[in-house]
């Protein structure tokens, strides 16, 4: 093999990129791993979202629970500094950076290209000036936060999330625009640190891809915190680098003071450099034609990632790196399906989903039962005062010899990606529900609530003829 010949080429260094890279160079293969820089390595993931968002969430938690603390009779005095709160962002991005870096692949026998990519052909690509050339080709390129066109929006002082974790000072009102779960998270955080924070959304409901019953509950907390929120409106005009002018649906109009907007309205694909018209890739202004095995028109590559056009989360780009290995290797061939997708808002509190919500398995024609269980009368949730929790699961009927299992859910709740963890791997293993039911919970872990939810559904079984067989049972054997 040549020198700039490879196995496998992957354009991209963020959570998919890295996936399939590392894989296939520990298994023996060799491989080219392309970034514009070093700094993009780890990708949105690690540089403008998943690791300093948690970052800033962290620290944001720690001075509300202070804060909090003075209902106990402690005294906590002054305010967050923004810049210890960048600095200690950037500490723990540097540090994963030890093990997301150009030195560090190449410690691992991985070739680096740094620069722009572009093909040349169906199995090649340039690097600038240097051309590679591969058997398979992986698009791992990631996505950028789409920018808000709005009259007036020169004029403001604009941040997104390629731009917030670099905050040189505090806004004393910010306003959010966008309520999906990076608006809120980074609004929550924001609040906490001393801003004053109102969110305008589009949606009546924030978090629209989650069941309201639960991002109810949430908006709650959130506006109990001191959260403002515009509900189904939207900026129509900046008339001044500090005031907006928002409009509802209804049409009702009102003007907003500010002292800088963060705008968090989506993410958009930015594939014109990458010339796929010379390898033969359909395209269009918005997503990379694909098959459901993650190929595209040119079977020679494959897409992964936010450039899937598919789920947008970290964990989603990892899932697509182990459907193109085992489809690299294996005769037996796995196609994308989310059935079992899982995520997480990390709000305070959390609020985490999983499997098929109740419109897909409406649209999908799937027998099922809705679960719904309050926090109220669970022990852990009153001693740590998160009683307004709520937990709903849908179940698969039960019938003669027919194991229930979960077929999706959801929970707010603090720490809630944590407590469904089980619930993700019985419904991604069709594990039956009585598996959960039977399991011994040590007391008081705050994942006995998914217990008692299930134990709420086998009570059902108690029927007036269930109980009069136990009683001749009691009678007989006791």
């Amino acid at each position: 093999m040549k020198k700039n010949e490879f196995d496998i080429i992957v354009i991209g260094a963020g959570s998919g990129g890295l996936s399939v890279g590392l894989f296939m160079n520990q298994a023996g293969f060799k491989v080219l791993m392309v970034s514009k820089s070093d700094l993009d390595i780890g990708g949105d993931c690690l540089n403008d979202g998943c690791v300093p968002s948690k970052a800033l969430i962290h620290v944001a938690k720690i001075i509300k629970q202070a804060r909090d603390a003075t209902q106990f009779g402690l005294e906590v005095n002054g305010k967050a500094d923004i810049e210890k709160v960048i600095d200690y962002i950037q500490a723990k991005q540097t540090l994963i950076r030890t093990h997301e870096s150009a030195e560090w692949l190449r410690e691992q026998g991985i070739t680096v290209a740094l620069g722009n990519a572009s093909f040349t052909g169906k199995n090649k690509i340039k690097v600038d000036s240097q051309l590679y050339s591969a058997k398979r080709i992986v698009i791992a390129t990631g996505s950028k936060p789409r920018k808000l066109k709005v009259e007036g929006i020169e004029k403001v002082k604009y941040y997104d999330n390629e731009s917030i974790f670099h905050l040189g000072n505090l806004p004393e009102k910010i306003l959010c625009i966008g309520g999906g779960p990076i608006g809120i998270e980074i609004a929550q955080a924001l609040s906490r640190l001393g801003s004053q924070v109102t969110i305008v959304n589009h949606g009546e409901e924030i978090l629209e891809h989650d069941d309201p019953a639960v991002t109810f509950i949430l908006l709650q907390q959130l506006q109990k915190e001191g959260i403002r929120f515009s509900l189904a409106s939207k900026v129509e005009r900046f008339t001044s680098a500090t005031e907006a002018v928002i409009t509802s649906k209804s049409g009702k109009t009102k003007t907003m003071k500010f002292d800088a907007v963060f705008v968090a309205i989506g993410r958009e694909l930015s594939l014109e450099s990458l010339d796929l018209d010379k390898a033969n890739i359909d395209f269009d202004k918005k997503h990379i034609i694909k098959d459901s095995y993650l190929r595209t028109t040119n079977k020679n590559v494959l897409v992964c990632g936010d450039v899937a056009g598919d789920l947008q989360f970290s964990h989603a780009a990892e899932f697509h790196a182990r459907i193109i290995l085992n489809n690299l290797f294996s005769p037996l061939k796995k196609k994308l399906d989310n059935k079992h997708m899982s995520w997480v808002t990390f709000t305070d509190p959390e609020l985490a989903t999983f499997g098929l919500s109740e419109a897909k398995l409406e649209e999908k024609n799937i027998a099922y039962r809705r679960l719904e269980k309050d926090f109220a009368a669970d022990d852990r949730a009153v001693v740590d005062d998160y009683s307004y929790g709520k937990l709903v699961l849908f179940v698969s009927q039960s019938g003669f010899l027919k194991k229930q299992r979960l077929l999706g859910g959801t929970m707010v709740a603090p720490n809630a990606g944590e407590l469904i963890q089980e619930l993700v791997l019985a419904n991604s293993s069709n594990i039956s529900i009585k598996a959960i039911f039977n399991k011994i919970y040590p007391y008081p872990v705050a994942s006995r609530i998914n217990q008692g939810l299930i134990t709420d559904l086998m009570s059902e079984g108690l029927t007036p003829i269930a109980k009069a067989f136990l009683r001749k049972a009691y009678q007989f054997f006791s």
